[in-house]
């Protein structure tokens, strides 16, 4: 599967986007429980009221709270805020800050200056048990009242009737009295109280006093509340948008970066199934091919988008997660390894049952096509020989074969999901009941909780993609393997290297010279040819006959290269063929083949295949020579005609003749015809070789044939048997000398025929 990264490279830019986008998306789907938590704790529970340092404070109030600082803080305290009151204001600062705090009419306000950053952090922190132990003196309720008793006997002396009848002011105004150092006592002593209370209790109780003053001065609590929460709202759609549009990005990103891979794909492999060699094509069948072109490279294209939309994604998210949970509540981390754990076992069993299978079901597939093929391209056959019934309990074994295969791996993973369901809601529940002890303590807020579940459950959910993923992988890999296996088998016919081509000799134009030539097909025990030397020259007919397997086809296919000798060497004007490009040598040749191939498309574009730029006289020539005219003519559409797929749209005549003049038109130096007219009929077969006569009069014409009457005036017939030759000559002289043809002849042709002839 790596070895596939490597058709990628153009791709890198649009990755390195990709990462990118997926960092912004996660770190937008990361942020959305904190809002939640904000909303729930500062919105709903605080009543938007977030800082405990409060943002206007009467001045009354703000001496109460010096009281319990030491001189540093106190300092620090005074230095944060600016106190306000009809002198110090100018006429109209005043009629804007009595309408936003009525309270100044009243008294003199103290405005915090300080907004945000650390050092709103420390003065929240200064605040906070200041306000707790004010709330506490003039609070309502058992403790408070028994709070109040206490300082309230310690600052008389220890008389606790006069300490009963002290009001609120006088008690504030005793402390007030008291020196900085037994304040300074006193405040230690009562802030050691809180100690063990949680930081989010002693949190919420100053802004509870902080709500309270802000009632007190004048402004609007219910619109702080509804402000906060709308605030946090349009922050929560303005970030869920952002990932939205990330998480679109990624995915139009994604696609094309994975159909640029499988056009990429499809391109390497039809390009080097197209300069496949005979012998390659015989290790791999057609099925399985298309199969490797399409099924194969569609898998690894889908992989491809889940590796970029979710692999990359869920380790950010899960790292992600991991960090924003131990800075929620690092006391409940362990229900999150729990979960993963969980995960990852189910998994792994799903993975290692399924994984097999999906290796299985590739070869299935294979099958599936090869037999559907097979029936479809043999259909007449199969109708002629009444084997329906065969055929299709041939084709129900192989799909009920991939039917099983299906169906066991769509059950492992259709049972994934309600698995991994129950354990995230297990998971839910387990946090909830640990998250409720919290909050009954005071040290988590309901707020945090519903963070932690948002975290946790993206922890499992990013284990979960990677997981499910992983269980997709081995098909992919196996589809990876398979179109690796293509790109990566050596051509045994290529191209010499350009250091090493030779020019064909213009002087010996259009001969070719078996020297010696052996053949063995791969793998094969014995030669199919053996010691072949021969010369055909231009304006002369070379023949081969013999019995069927006697190698006649696979001479003749040695010379364009379909096949590379084993020993000896064929020489084609002069040079050996494997010295030469294949374009060019190809380009020298016309060749048919012993079964007429036709591509979809019409007559014209078939005749003129392998010379497009052949005028219309040329074209219609070649028809005439090729005996094709005829039926052409009879068309209504004439050359335009349309010739389905195959040629199945004409008779085996028709397409042999079209295949003729399609070797015609190119007007080679060069002629091969495998048993090219093996489908004609005598008056056909013998009026064509008579205008081919004229026509190839100054090119080498080779042909194999099964008919005497068509080699009869060849001026060299080459007889073999078993991959020898056992004869040549002419007709004359084989008949003479080698009772090999003569037996082929005699059975062919009466007496008569052969005394005429």
């Amino acid at each position: 599967m790596l070895k596939i990264f490597k058709y990628m490279k153009h791709s890198v830019l649009s990755i390195v986007c990709i990462l990118l986008l997926l960092f912004i998306q996660a770190m937008s789907d990361l942020s959305l429980p904190d809002y939640t938590s904000d909303i729930v704790n500062v919105g709903i529970q605080q009543g938007g009221v977030s800082d405990t340092a409060p943002q206007v404070i009467r001045k009354s109030q703000f001496d109460r709270l010096l009281l319990f600082m030491n001189e540093e803080q106190q300092t620090e305290a005074e230095q944060a805020y600016r106190l306000v009151d009809r002198e110090s204001l100018s006429d109209e600062e005043y009629r804007d800050l009595v309408k936003t705090y009525p309270a100044l009419a009243d008294e003199a306000l103290y405005l915090r200056e300080v907004n945000g950053g650390e050092e709103l952090e420390q003065l929240n922190d200064l605040f906070a048990k200041p306000i707790v132990a004010v709330s506490a003196l003039t609070g309502t309720g058992e403790q408070a009242e028994a709070i109040r008793t206490q300082i309230a006997g310690a600052l008389t002396a220890g008389q606790p009737e006069a300490a009963l009848t002290l009001t609120e002011e006088q008690l504030f105004s005793l402390l007030a009295a008291m020196p900085q150092e037994a304040r300074d006592e006193m405040a230690d002593q009562f802030s050691d109280q809180f100690t063990d209370l949680p930081e989010t209790m002693i949190s919420q109780s100053a802004v509870l006093y902080v709500r309270q003053e802000y009632a007190a001065v004048g402004m609007d609590t219910e619109w702080i509340q509804t402000r906060y929460i709308l605030i946090s709202g349009a922050k929560m759609l303005l970030v869920a948008l952002v990932s939205m549009v990330a998480a679109m990005l990624v995915t139009l990103l994604a696609s094309r970066v994975a159909a640029s891979l499988g056009r990429d794909l499809r391109r390497q492999v039809f390009g080097k199934v197209v300069s496949f060699s005979q012998a390659e094509f015989d290790r791999f069948s057609t099925s399985t091919l298309i199969t490797r072109s399409t099924n194969d490279i569609q898998q690894i294209q889908m992989m491809m988008v889940m590796l970029l939309r979710i692999v990359f994604y869920a380790p950010i998210m899960g790292v992600g997660g991991v960090l924003k949970v131990v800075q929620t509540n690092s006391s409940m981390t362990w229900i999150i390894a729990v979960a993963v754990l969980a995960v990852l076992a189910v998994v792994t069993v799903l993975f290692f049952t399924a994984m097999p299978r999906f290796k299985i079901m590739q070869k299935l597939v294979d099958r599936v096509n090869l037999v559907t093929r097979e029936i479809l391209s043999g259909l007449p056959v199969i109708r002629a020989f009444s084997t329906e019934k065969h055929e299709e309990e041939r084709f129900d074994k192989a799909n009920r074969d991939l039917t099983r295969t299906n169906l066991f791996v769509n059950r492992i993973m259709s049972g994934m999901m309600p698995l991994m369901m129950l354990i995230m809601n297990g998971i839910t529940i387990l946090i909830m009941w640990n998250g409720a002890h919290g909050i009954d303590s005071g040290e988590m807020q309901v707020g945090n909780m519903m963070a932690f579940i948002q975290y946790t459950m993206q922890i499992v959910m990013a284990f979960l993609m990677i997981s499910m993923v992983s269980v997709m992988l081995p098909r992919a890999s196996v589809a990876a393997g398979r179109i690796r296996e293509v790109l990566d088998t050596p051509v045994s016919v290529e191209d010499p290297e350009p250091s090493s081509t030779e020019a064909f000799h213009e002087d010996m134009k259009g001969v070719v010279e078996f020297r010696h030539v052996s053949f063995r097909y791969p793998g094969s025990d014995g030669d199919a040819l053996t010691d072949i030397s021969f010369t055909a020259r231009p304006g002369e007919t070379t023949a081969f006959i013999g019995s069927t397997g006697s190698g006649k086809s696979t001479l003749l296919n040695l010379i364009p290269r379909f096949y590379d000798v084993t020993e000896g060497e064929i020489l084609v004007d002069g040079v050996d063929v494997r010295k030469v490009p294949q374009h060019e040598l190809r380009d020298r040749i016309g060749y048919v083949p012993q079964k007429g191939v036709l591509f979809s498309g019409t007559i014209e574009s078939n005749i003129k295949y392998g010379c497009p730029e052949a005028p219309g006289q040329v074209m219609e020539e070649a028809a005439r020579i090729a005996q094709a005219d005829g039926f052409i003519g009879e068309k209504s559409e004439g050359y335009q005609s349309p010739i389905a797929q195959g040629g199945d749209n004409v008779s085996g005549g028709q397409k042999q003749r079209l295949s003729i003049a399609r070797a015609v038109a190119k007007q080679p130096e060069i002629y091969l015809f495998d048993d090219s007219f093996s489908a004609l009929d005598f008056k056909t077969d013998a009026a064509l070789r008579a205008a081919l006569k004229s026509e190839t009069a100054g090119s080498t014409v080779l042909i194999v044939a099964q008919r005497i009457s068509t080699i009869l005036h060849a001026e060299q017939i080459l007889v073999l048997d078993e991959g020898r030759v056992v004869g040549r000559g002419t007709h004359s002289e084989l008949m003479e000398t080698c009772q090999e043809y003569r037996q082929i002849a005699t059975s062919q042709l009466s007496k008569e025929e052969l005394s005429h002839e």
